[in-house]
């Protein structure tokens, strides 16, 4: 599995917003439709939610294949 940590500057990162800014996806509306399909798991449960706020530690995982880890600056 290829693992990227992804270092944010705020208290937290909303899942959509995190997809983006790691270059998994080009538009918003990419990252909605993958979520909605089901395709991303966060911290090992399926999740559905495009606002869901990650904070350091957390970690989202793409098909399965693409782990972003969230960390601090």
């Amino acid at each position: 599995m290829e693992s990227h940590e992804i270092k944010i500057h705020t208290e937290y990162i909303k899942l959509q917003d995190l997809l983006k800014f790691a270059g998994a996806v080009e538009t918003g509306g990419d990252a909605k439709l993958i979520i909605q399909e089901g395709r991303v798991t966060v911290n090992g449960e399926p999740c559905a939610m495009r606002g869901k706020k990650l904070r350091p530690g957390d970690r989202a995982v793409i098909d399965g294949e693409t782990e972003l880890v969230v960390t601090c600056l």
